[in-house]
């Protein structure tokens, strides 16, 4: 039931976190078009992924509460897919299929560029 309760501590942290980068992420690159403070939050989410994942796995860094905590809950509610495939949709209905391609291709190469990036960070720092 403890983890349950971190998971959804977690999960309301990474919503809120999101929602406020997001959010301050798209006012200042001034697009009503490209979701840039998605892209972002994806990109991020996944570099500290790959990191804690790292660290969880090669240093056994967390416990398996904390790890519940940070990457289902945290990181879980920060990124997000729905979101996402919603934003890709909306630049399909209204058009824009290059910017929904372009998203797509971003969304899936900076999220594995990410991944790989945070594991690769994590294991530079932490050997």
């Amino acid at each position: 039931m403890t983890r349950i309760l971190l998971i959804g501590i977690g999960g309301f942290s990474g919503s809120v976190a999101r929602y406020l980068l997001s959010g301050a992420v798209q006012t200042l690159m001034r697009s009503e078009v490209f979701p840039y403070g998605t892209l972002l939050v994806n990109v991020l989410g996944c570099l500290l992924v790959g990191a804690l994942s790292h660290l969880a796995e090669s240093r056994g860094a967390f416990t398996a509460d904390t790890r519940a905590f940070l990457v289902i809950g945290c990181l879980g509610g920060f990124t997000t897919f729905s979101a996402f495939s919603n934003e890709t949709m909306n630049l399909v209905r209204n058009g824009e299929r290059w910017l929904a391609s372009a998203n797509v291709l971003a969304q899936i190469a900076c999220g594995l560029g990410a991944v790989w990036a945070g594991r690769a960070a994590a294991f530079l720092i932490w050997r």
